[in-house]
């Protein structure tokens, strides 16, 4: 996609003759690679894509996933069948390149001692930030694929209260979320299922266990599907049978400090604003110091997608930019809730990604 590598360069502070994005084996994939070959299918292990300023693109893939690659448009594709092959390869192709720019975030220390050997005499410069602001900003293919993702896990979160029944576990209840998200056209999960049942719905990152389900509890539910390659990441609270009134409470608390922070999202405003504003409404509650975490993070190929919204953050937002807008309470012994949604940012305000009810739901509490 050319389009995509010019904006790369357009944020390189110096100036390089080309980018060169290395891959690793799985996990240790560079989403940069997938994000300016766009190609559909594929892991890619162990391959290169050099970029020039122009955005003419070469994926170097090795034969096991050459004909995904050459279903991309605009991708000039070379295969190889040795590491040595592919280290010929790209040093004709960077002949006549003497600084180049690479991906230090995500690319290996292996990788990195391999292109050094490799290219002697090439001046190395980090590249990453050009490459974060780059995939900051969403096109608008990617926010298509972003709006499916949402729109996957939307579903499921309204058929969490048909799931739930006396006695299964939290693990059982994340699998059968899983298995709907597939159904319903996701290619996987974005990231591991968080399913806290009562108490456990206290800690933001629980992994969910063979605890059981009784009544009278909370539930936090957060999930994300992958849609062509791009995530998702939504949460909604439960209570099965009649929950603790302070939880009721801390609901509504929470729908109001979400509302806080959408109420000043916009292209042009700061990035930790919308969390000063969702904290001040908890901070201001019986719940000070119980929202714990950052209001959110930018979503993407990756479900943490190069920067967050918390109090610290230098980043200003940008119509184009997806981020999830999260704000929870949580209290140790009784549990905690979350409401998280997907939006992107817009000139004038926002639009939602995720659509699901974001109402406290009580199942079977009559």
């Amino acid at each position: 996609m050319r389009d995509r590598v010019k904006r790369i360069f357009a944020n390189v502070k110096a100036p390089v003759d080309t980018i060169l994005l290395m891959n690793s084996v799985e996990p240790l994939l560079d989403k940069a690679l997938l994000y300016t070959t766009d190609v559909a299918s594929g892991m890619f292990e162990g391959c290169v894509a050099v970029g020039f300023p122009d955005g003419a693109l070469t994926l170097f893939s090795s034969e096991l996933e050459a004909e995904s690659a050459r279903t991309a448009p605009e991708l000039t594709v070379e295969t190889f069948s040795t590491r040595a092959d592919q280290a010929e390869k790209i040093r004709r192709a960077l002949s006549g390149s003497s600084r180049v720019g690479l991906n230090f975030h995500d690319l290996t220390h292996e990788n990195f001692l391999h292109l050094k050997k490799e290219l002697p005499d090439a001046e190395f410069l980090d590249v990453s930030e050009a490459v974060r602001r780059a995939r900051a900003v969403k096109d608008a293919r990617e926010v298509e694929r972003l709006r499916q993702a949402g729109k996957i896990v939307s579903r499921v979160a309204e058929q969490i209260p048909s799931l739930l029944r006396a006695g299964m576990t939290e693990l059982e209840l994340a699998g059968e979320m899983e298995n709907l998200m597939n159904k319903h056209g996701a290619a996987g999960r974005s990231f591991d299922t968080i399913v806290g049942f009562g108490a456990h719905g206290a800690e933001p990152h629980f992994s969910p266990t063979s605890a059981r389900l009784e009544r009278g509890v909370g539930i936090v539910c957060d999930f994300g599907a992958l849609y062509q390659r791009y995530c998702s990441d939504l949460t909604r609270s439960y209570a099965f049978g009649k929950p603790p009134a302070e939880l009721k409470a801390i609901h509504r608390k929470v729908e109001e400090a979400q509302q806080a922070a959408l109420d000043v999202i916009r292209a042009g405003v700061p990035a930790k604003e919308p969390h000063l504003a969702a904290a001040k409404v908890v901070d201001t509650s019986p719940w000070k110091g119980r929202f714990n975490h950052g209001l959110g993070h930018s979503v993407g190929l990756a479900v943490h997608d190069g920067f967050a919204m918390n109090p610290r953050t230098e980043e200003v937002l940008e119509a184009g930019m997806v981020v999830t807008v999260e704000p929870g309470i949580y209290v140790p012994g009784l549990g905690g809730v979350r409401i998280e949604d997907d939006i992107v940012v817009t000139a004038k305000g926002y639009e939602f990604l995720t659509t699901a009810p974001r109402e406290y739901f009580e199942v079977g509490a009559a």
